[in-house]
């Protein structure tokens, strides 16, 4: 007899609360509560990411999208209404259609996936099992993760950083974070 598997269970209470956060962040038209939602839906991804053992993952998402993401959108909700306008119906049933038939191409390509953990998959058999052999002898870091984050993939992370920086710069700059605040007339 098989011991039950607390953490699969764990990993399906995290996506029904993924799946009910998403569905109510659809249905608000209050747009500080969807702002907040999602940041609930990005803590709650990156606790999955930390039950399916892809820590660095969960970090990045808890930071890019919980924390910057959020405060950018609270930034930028303040330029607009506080309420949603409501959409033509029209529009629901083309978005409806676009999802169904992403979700139904997604799960037509589960057939060709390899098996969870399955040390034969090709993610495991090619460059990964060759960085899991080099790493200690060339890098000598203990997590490989790590080592091919900032030695191998040096530039490419290189790049995702400055790509950021220049998005959050890009952010401010349309905010006016920074500049002058024009003067009132009437010697205000």
């Amino acid at each position: 007899m098989e011991s039950f598997d607390w953490t699969q269970l764990l990993d399906y209470a995290l996506m029904a609360m993924l799946l009910a956060v998403g569905v109510a962040i659809v249905r608000l038209r209050n747009l500080f509560a969807a702002v907040m939602l999602m940041g609930v839906y990005s803590l709650l991804s990156a606790a999955w990411f930390v039950s399916l053992d892809a820590v660095d993952v969960a970090f990045t998402e808890a930071a890019v999208g919980a924390g910057i993401s959020t405060v950018l959108m609270l930034g930028a909700m303040l330029l607009t209404a506080r309420e949603a306008e409501p959409v033509k119906a029209g529009r629901h049933w083309a978005a409806l259609a676009v999802v169904l038939a992403t979700g139904a191409a997604l799960f037509f390509a589960i057939g060709d996936m390899p098996a969870y953990g399955d040390p034969n998959a090709p993610a495991n058999a090619y460059v990964g099992l060759d960085y899991i052999i080099r790493t200690p002898q060339e890098i000598a870091v203990p997590n490989v993760v790590t080592a091919v984050l900032a030695s191998y993939r040096g530039f490419d992370t290189f790049g995702e950083t400055v790509v950021i920086f220049a998005a959050g710069l890009g952010v401010m700059l349309l905010l006016g974070f920074g500049g002058k605040k024009p003067k009132k007339e009437g010697g205000e």
